[in-house]
């Protein structure tokens, strides 16, 4: 398969037609092989427009809903970032070309040192993986001025939302009554603030970020 072919096909057809116009975000998009942050048997289907889920609870975003919440998280080139949940590593290689700096945090031990290698092979210095829990983030490494959710969540994440700078925005999928949605949240001194931007389709709930279940009698 001609991966570089599908990367440019995935720009002009999943992400220009979906309004992301950045130019930067576009170009990395357009660079980072997608393909090798997957195990072997999914790299073939790595542009194809759907949810892909390669390990148990962790899926990588449709490439539209990826590529529209990274585009409403509005990355600046002096920004510190923080990658929840990184996985493989995907979408902390995208940042990384966005940024300043990312720590991206990875709860599972086998996916952070994948996430870490693949980082290393592309020659991306300027982000560093830690295996530590997801919903903790790193508040020793804040504040930051955005936070990265890389999946869906059900819950408003209180720990991570305390880690923003004052104007510092989070960014993730925000699952309720069975529909997601892209969302910011932006942080005003103490108080924080929160905008839905598009509907996504992706549905696989992180470890971690699950409502609390009740029971209706």
């Amino acid at each position: 398969m001609d991966f570089k072919a599908a990367r440019r096909r995935m720009v002009d057809s999943q992400v220009r037609t979906n309004d992301v116009t950045d130019l930067r975000l576009q170009t990395a998009l357009e660079t980072i092989p997608r393909e090798n942050f997957l195990p072997a048997g999914l790299r073939d289907q790595a542009y194809v427009e759907r949810e892909l889920a390669y390990a148990p609870g962790r899926a990588m975003m449709t490439v539209r809903d990826f590529a529209k919440l990274v585009d409403a998280a509005d990355p600046a080139a002096g920004d510190l970032c923080l990658a929840v949940a990184a996985g493989t590593g995907y979408s902390t290689a995208v940042l990384a070309r966005l940024v300043d700096m990312v720590v991206a945090v990875e709860g599972d031990e086998a996916l952070a040192a994948a996430a870490q290698e693949n980082l290393t092979r592309l020659g991306v210095s300027n982000a560093a993986v830690l295996n530590t829990d997801n919903a903790k983030g790193a508040a020793d490494q804040g504040p930051y001025d955005l936070i990265f959710i890389d999946g869906v969540i059900e819950k408003r994440p209180e720990a991570l939302l305390a880690q923003l700078k004052d104007g510092g925005r989070l960014a993730a999928i925000q699952r309720k009554n069975d529909v997601s949605r892209g969302v910011i949240y932006w942080r005003s001194g103490d108080a924080f603030g929160c905008k839905e931007k598009f509907d996504a389709s992706v549905k696989i709930v992180l470890p971690g970020f699950a409502a609390e279940k009740t029971f209706v009698f």
